[in-house]
């Protein structure tokens, strides 16, 4: 008889596990409201109804599978728990499979597996996918579950998430892909949910660009609106004044058909079409990074063959934006949200010596640039949380977030791979270097603070730029996906 120890489960937790007992369920939980512990619950009850049976839980990143297993031996008096990664030798990996009872692996790893015919899911009596938002048509997650569908002799899934996606269709790919049959979401309103919520205050800020900046745009706007007329006369029908960089993505994959299809005039359209994805990656850059990130792209630029990076660096135009650019370096007018980030992570510590600070920001080198900077303030430790990638191991990114949960930084500085993936404590203070267009990335941020103890979460906004537009669009999609899934749980919407 395997049991539950060293927690006690909370009323809507075991209100889902009951909800799981009959039917294949997504779980919809804010971050930081224990999605592990109802998974835990409803293994725990699972395997105790079919003995000999096992239960699998993938989860995206060998750092978060590491966790899990960690909480589930922390957590539960089971006699074979096991973590599988692809670090492993196969044969290794076989034999734990075979012996385990609970098996925590990535989905690479167990879809490896099946491939080469060295598992066999009969004897899973549960699947639970964590992370489910990326259980996509030929997603790992989905691959797995399609087996295990195939499979498994006594069947039940569960899909983990704290947000599934901010569109109807998205929601039902999921539930669709896994064999969802009931959804249980709760949000911070929840009457069940509301005592275990801490106070989150959320603020936006508006900053102002330079003038300086202003010519440097212009420049570089003529050039890409110059590229999105002849896109318009290639067939783009969308109003130019609302393209957004989806657009282009999906008009350069028609364009590649095309290609595919023996069109070769499409070439001189496909070339076309990346200057203009180009230009609006400079605009954005500039508009919401600063000089430092746009001499940096101007560099990447020089250092590509293609045709569409040659015609942008041979426009007269453009040499006179990258001058300008090499002059506010020079000048050191740089964007003013590094300021003004840097007065409100000094303000935090100042009121509280013993704050966490939590900040995100989407590229590598801004992350790299913010640690400097915030590093010169007194009182202030900063160390950055980077992906694979981008130059950190994943033995790397735990150890960082060790440091930083025993007080050896006060302030971390991530990219998306703070966002999910990995098993942060909750911060005092969580700063948006700038939006993110993705509801799922805004909630995940969001879930950093508040988990144990009142937070403040700040958004800088650099006003009139595509800074906006993300942050609205975050917002939108963010109330359909509740709605949506509300629906579905009421019954007034179908999974099918």
């Amino acid at each position: 008889m395997f049991i539950i120890k060293n927690f006690e489960p909370r009323e809507y937790q075991k209100a889902i596990a009951k909800t799981i007992e009959s039917n294949n369920t997504l779980v919809v939980l804010p971050t930081g409201l224990g999605k592990t512990k109802v998974a835990i619950i409803a293994i725990v009850k699972r395997l105790n109804k079919i003995p000999g049976s096992k239960a699998l839980i993938l989860a995206p990143t060998k750092p978060l599978a590491n966790q899990i297993y960690e909480e589930f031996k922390n957590c539960t008096e089971v006699e074979f728990i096991t973590c599988l990664t692809g670090a492993m030798p196969p044969k290794k990996r076989l034999t734990l499979f075979e012996q385990a009872d609970i098996i925590v692996a990535t989905p690479q790893t167990i879809q490896s597996d099946l491939k080469n015919n060295r598992i066999s899911l009969e004897k899973v009596s549960l699947l639970c996918i964590d992370e489910a938002h990326r259980s996509r048509d030929k997603f790992a997650n989905t691959i797995v579950a399609k087996k295990y569908q195939e499979h498994a002799k006594d069947q039940r899934i569960i899909a983990l998430t704290a947000s599934p996606g901010g569109t109807k269709q998205k929601i039902k790919d999921i539930c669709n892909n896994l064999n969802i049959e009931k959804v249980e979401i709760r949000t911070d309103e929840d009457p069940d949910v509301v005592p275990y919520i801490q106070k989150k205050d959320i603020t936006w800020l508006d900053i102002k660009l330079p003038k300086e900046f202003e010519e440097t745009l212009q420049l570089i706007s003529s050039i890409y609106k110059a590229s999105l007329e002849k896109l318009k006369n290639y067939g783009l029908t969308k109003p130019l004044s609302i393209i957004n960089k989806k657009d282009l993505l999906l008009f350069q994959n028609r364009i590649r058909n095309e290609i595919r299809f023996g069109n070769k005039s499409a070439f001189q359209k496909a070339s076309v079409c990346a200057q203009a994805i180009k230009l609006m990656h400079a605009v954005e850059l500039l508009e919401t990074q600063g000089a430092t990130s746009l001499k940096s792209y101007w560099d990447k630029l020089k250092e590509e063959t293609s045709k569409a990076s040659q015609r942008i660096l041979s426009n007269a135009s453009i040499e006179k934006a990258i001058k300008l650019t090499e002059d506010l370096i020079e000048k050191k007018i740089e964007h003013p949200k590094i300021t003004v980030l840097s007065k409100l992570v000094k303000e935090q510590i100042d009121s509280n010596k013993e704050a966490n600070i939590m900040i995100f920001a989407n590229y590598r080198f801004m992350v790299e640039e913010i640690v400097k900077n915030i590093n010169n303030l007194e009182g202030i430790k900063a160390v950055k949380l980077i992906g694979q990638k981008e130059g950190l191991s994943q033995k790397e990114q735990i150890n960082t977030i060790k440091e930083f949960e025993e007080g050896k930084y006060n302030c971390i500085v991530a990219t998306s791979i703070g966002e999910e993936g990995l098993s942060l404590e909750a911060a005092d203070l969580a700063i948006f270097y700038e939006p993110v267009a993705s509801e799922i990335r805004t909630i995940q941020r969001i879930g950093r603070v508040g988990r144990t103890k009142e937070g403040k979460v700040i958004v800088l906004i650099a006003k009139g730029t595509r800074d906006e537009a993300y942050y609205w669009s975050a917002k939108r999609k963010e109330n359909i996906m509740k709605n949506t899934l509300s629906n579905i749980q009421k019954g007034q919407t179908t999974l099918k």
